[in-house]
């Protein structure tokens, strides 16, 4: 029976997701998964330089997966003939690989599954499987969209976000260092967590998005970076839609990550476990240790872009 009266909720916000049409699910690891089991695929073959959380899952529910490497444009290095169940997974690294750059891998390989963590404006293309995640870009605690042409049979549930909810609510009114802790916890729940449908919560919050007025600024934030450090900096890059970040390549990625971090500016390793598993001296570890992903998302301006940029002048050579 439903309830009447009593306290007010949420409000319902008006609905108007970016991606509204595609499959959305709770996780991008679960977005895969949902392929996976789609397409009835048995084995994967996954680049070195990836979040181990794509090898747990794998791991978990037993599928075979293989390496390969990348080249220095983030293109896979693979000559590999696939089998009728084997694909092959292409990460769009800070939206570098244009739609145009896609379809020649699927011309070459057919057998694709595009995640496009990094890219969340890129339009899908038809008949390429393509996965999305949503907390990458928006203030979530979850959720992902999946393209494809093939739905699973079971049946899912929804699942419940209010319990991850605490660092996203924390920092909206103080400092993300002070809820770090419930961003680690909320992030480390999605290891054991079930392949379900996007919570009512995630949808009712990505359909307030001003999505353009998202796009415009991260394009304005990553074109002041671009003409401050494209001189500086080691990788050729495209200008991509609504960029994830600005992928800055130095020298010495993890002692500048320590002094950026005690200046109160936060660069992630992408990711730390490919410092493990790949080759010293290899494209994957070096991208891994030294590319500086610079945010230039809603939240900040071109002012904090000046600002960020004239700390690392204090840190890395630029001149």
């Amino acid at each position: 029976m439903k309830e009447i009266g009593g306290y007010f909720g949420l409000e319902q916000f008006i609905s108007n997701e970016y991606h509204e049409g595609l499959i959305s699910v709770n996780s991008g690891r679960n977005a895969l998964l949902y392929i996976l089991k789609a397409k009835k695929i048995k084995k994967l073959y996954i680049p070195y330089y990836l979040c181990d959380s794509v090898s747990d899952m794998l791991k978990i529910y037993d599928y075979d997966f293989e390496f390969y490497n990348i080249d220095s444009h983030f293109i896979p290095k693979f000559s590999r003939n696939l089998a009728q169940d084997e694909w092959l997974y292409v990460v769009n690294y800070y939206g570098q690989l244009t739609n145009e750059r896609v379809l020649k891998l699927k011309q070459e390989f057919n057998q694709i599954i595009l995640d496009n963590t990094h890219a969340f404006f890129q339009k899908p293309i038809g008949g390429i499987d393509t996965i999305y995640s949503c907390r990458k870009f928006f203030g979530v605690a979850d959720g992902a969209y999946i393209s494809t042409d093939s739905n699973i049979q079971e049946k899912l549930e929804f699942d419940i976000s209010k319990d991850r909810m605490t660092h996203i609510l924390g920092r909206y009114e103080k400092n993300a260092s002070d809820y770090y802790n419930y961003f680690q916890n909320s992030d480390e729940s999605f290891k054991n967590e079930k392949l379900k449908y996007m919570s009512k919560l995630t949808h009712n919050i990505l359909g307030a998005v001003d999505y353009e007025r998202v796009r415009r600024i991260r394009e304005e934030n990553y074109e002041y970076l671009r003409r401050q450090l494209s001189a500086y900096n080691e990788l050729e890059l495209i200008k991509p839609e609504g960029a994830f970040a600005y992928p800055l390549y130095v020298k010495s990625g993890i002692e500048v990550r320590k002094e950026l971090a005690s200046k109160k500016i936060y660069i992630p390793t992408l990711w730390p476990n490919v410092l493990i598993d790949a080759a010293k001296g290899s494209i994957d570890y070096n991208y891994a240790a030294n590319i500086l992903p610079l945010p230039c998302d809603q939240r900040y301006s071109v002012r904090d872009m000046k600002y960020m940029v004239s700390i690392l002048r204090t840190l890395v050579d630029l001149e």
